[in-house]
């Protein structure tokens, strides 16, 4: 009875020894993690907004271009008359980003 309560602990011990190596090996070397995908996937770009005449109007065109798939953060600024945002290259462009504000009366282009 000795022996089998032993050779069942040994065995639980190394079961879960095998389980935590696993948890705790480095990835194999190429492999990107995904922490590491989500940083390369996010674009920043300015964009000069027109036709802002009041304090109000940067929240219509930042609620406009939140509205755009793959756009992620949006920040408007008033006294420059510019947006920057950030957003996944690989659902959406800044094209599509300036039509969206384009389309709710701020023609917004890209900074060059």
């Amino acid at each position: 009875m000795k022996r089998i309560i032993i050779t069942l602990t040994a065995l639980a011990f190394v079961a879960v020894s095998g389980v935590t190596a696993l948890a705790i090996m480095p990835t194999q070397q190429g492999e990107i993690s995904s922490s590491s995908q989500a940083i390369a996937e996010e674009k920043t770009t300015t964009f000069n907004v027109e036709n802002m005449t009041c304090a109000t109007c940067p929240i219509t065109v930042r609620k406009a271009i939140e509205q755009v798939s793959g756009v992620k953060s949006v920040t408007v600024d008033y006294e420059s008359k510019t947006a920057i945002v950030v957003f996944d290259p690989n659902v959406t462009t800044p094209v599509k980003i300036g039509a969206a504000s384009t389309n709710a009366g701020y023609p917004a282009k890209p900074v060059s």
